[in-house]
């Protein structure tokens, strides 16, 4: 089904009291407000313009349907099991020790660097770590004892790798 979007730019070349759009148009909330201003209606064929129901996001009615079990990663978030992996970024002005820091915590935990990234900008730095989580190991707690470092200089953000998945799964 081809959805065609009506922009607040359409409005205002819109010429009469009326405009006539198909049931499945998308009106940008720009648009709307163009219209309500210049006392234009939007209808449809059969009566008056409503918004389409959603197709896919949280607000849609199927979406659901077809993912759980599909893929892994899709299932509810939880505790990270003995060979997820997890995505590490750190932040921060640079000074001595910074890496000593970060790596010294991931390995007082038994964690496993699958992969590292640092890159250096003037007197800061971003450094992004892959790891691997082993059995046993509470994600909460490892999460909570990591993005605590930094002590005001750095930044660290722990996130299980089923976030980055499920934000570009479609």
């Amino acid at each position: 089904m081809s959805r065609r979007f009506l922009t607040a730019e359409d409005v205002r070349r819109a010429e009469g009291a009326e405009l006539v759009v198909d049931a499945q148009t998308v009106v940008t909330p720009q648009a709307q407000e163009v219209a309500a201003a210049r006392g234009i209606t939007l209808r449809t064929s059969a009566g008056a313009w409503q918004p389409p129901a959603p197709d896919r996001g949280p607000d849609a009615p199927r979406r659901g349907e077809g993912l759980a079990g599909d893929h892994p990663y899709l299932d509810e978030p939880g505790d990270a099991a003995a060979g997820d992996s997890v995505v590490v970024t750190c932040v921060g002005r640079n000074r001595p020790g910074v890496l000593a820091e970060v790596t010294g915590a991931i390995a007082a935990s038994g964690v496993n660097i699958d992969d590292i990234s640092q890159k250096m900008i003037e007197d800061y730095f971003h450094m992004v770590l892959v790891l691997t989580m082993p059995p046993g190991l509470d994600f909460a707690s490892f999460k909570q004892q990591l993005e605590c470092l930094g002590a005001g200089d750095f930044v660290v953000r722990v996130m299980h790798e089923k976030v980055f998945r499920y934000m570009h799964r479609l």
